[in-house]
């Protein structure tokens, strides 16, 4: 059966299919937006809420990195429900998550249990988890640049994230005066609430007429594995994310010598050096190819890590911060719209759902293993570390880049 009820737009006949796919772009935005920013709200209160609560200072920032390692296990469970349900029923469930991981680590706050507290934003990477697949979901139903475009406006909302998550702290750390923070978590699990109405808004684009053939021969999760294409995209993912996340784990302000506010003011310009460039990176994909994109992201990674060998002012740790996030944007997006050419309708939950177990498997392991690095060996070793792995992954993207059209 072909796709039915045809619109006009600009004298130009549109598939219900692509109108459907279109007004889920901004459906799913909406929902980055609110979902978003889950994490910046335990990064950024995580640690001292640790401190408060954490017997041991050592375990203090224990929080955070369960986030994280929620969110890498909570990827292949996601896939699997998207892939026995709709895209829609997942993510009503992980926005669910989301208001039961914010209600949770109050609790904790409210009981003074470092324990139910940590329970709480492990829970949190779970809903985290369906958020991070939200960039996947904008490319049901759509092609070539019109795909790459939606997946950097869907990380536009990742930008509005990063201003109101941090704002909520500051509006509502001392709501209930009796237990510092625990006012800023409720706001947690309200956002995941508001989500909720918006993701029921979500509509799943009808099959086109060519799709039943793809959906019938899809491969298995092992010869997706074996394609180099797919291996390159998911390399470029891993590394893009993994330096970053290696890097803001073991960034050392406060250390050395600067303010709180300093830091919060570097980690802003990280934060939106990471998101605002997404206004462009898709026309930029769609000009020059993703995978020079994704090079381009990794050449500044590098760079980054340059700037912050050559010293310990402030201008140095800021400078270093916003290549970073520039950085991780286009290798990010990039290695996203990468993995998004490597699988067809059938192979989406597999492909996707792997992708993000790989990459955020690493985002765990590095957020695990950048503090005890940075206290055993300094943050020298921190940087002189980027230069390689960068280099791993830029060399055969750079090849790939060279064998392709200047448009892709």
């Amino acid at each position: 059966m072909g796709i039915v009820d045809p619109t006009l737009r600009n004298g130009t006949v549109v598939p219900e299919s692509h109108e459907i796919a279109a007004r889920n772009v901004w459906v799913l935005t909406a929902a980055q937006s609110l979902g978003g920013a889950n994490s910046p709200i335990i990064i950024s209160l995580g640690g001292l809420v640790g401190q408060q609560l954490a017997s041991d200072p050592q375990a203090a920032t224990l929080p955070v990195s369960l986030l994280n390692l929620g969110l890498a296990v909570g990827t292949l469970p996601a896939a699997a429900m998207m892939r026995r349900f709709v895209r829609r029923t997942g993510y009503v469930v992980g926005a669910t998550l989301g208001v039961a991981a914010g209600l949770i680590a109050t609790t904790g706050i409210v009981q003074a249990s470092f324990l139910v507290f940590c329970i709480g934003t492990f829970l949190a990477g779970f809903y985290t988890a369906y958020v991070q697949s939200y960039r996947f979901a904008v490319t049901d139903g759509l092609e070539g640049a019109d795909r790459d475009r939606a997946i950097s406006r869907v990380m536009v909302g990742g930008l509005i994230a990063a201003i109101i998550g941090p704002q909520l702290v500051i509006w509502t750390r001392e709501a209930l005066p009796a237990h510092a923070f625990a006012g800023s978590f409720l706001s947690q699990a309200a956002l995941a609430a508001l989500a909720i109405p918006i993701l029921l808004c979500l509509r799943r684009p009808r099959p086109s007429a060519n799709s039943h053939s793809e959906i019938a021969g899809g491969r298995t999760l092992w010869e997706i594995l074996r394609s180099p294409r797919y291996l390159l995209a998911v390399a470029t993912g891993v590394v893009s994310y993994g330096l970053m996340t290696f890097v803001m784990t073991a960034a050392p302000m406060v250390g050395h010598g600067h303010s709180v506010d300093s830091a919060a003011l570097g980690i802003q310009w990280h934060v939106l050096s990471m998101f605002g460039p997404s206004f462009m990176t898709g026309r930029l994909m769609a000009r020059f190819g993703k995978e020079r994109v994704a090079a381009v992201g990794l050449i500044l990674i590098g760079a980054s890590a340059l700037i912050a060998l050559g010293g310990l002012d402030f201008a140095h740790f800021w400078g270093a911060l916003i290549l970073l996030g520039v950085g991780w944007n286009f290798g990010f997006i990039g290695a996203t719209a990468m993995v998004a050419d490597c699988h067809s309708p059938a192979e989406r939950s597999k492909a996707q759902g792997a992708n993000d177990f790989l990459v955020f498997g690493t985002v765990a392991c590095a957020s695990f293993f950048a503090g005890s690095l940075l206290h055993g060996s300094g943050w020298t070793t921190v940087n002189w570390l980027v230069l390689p792995a960068a280099a791993f992954i830029l060399v055969p993207l750079v090849w790939r880049a060279a064998t392709l059209p200047r448009t892709a």
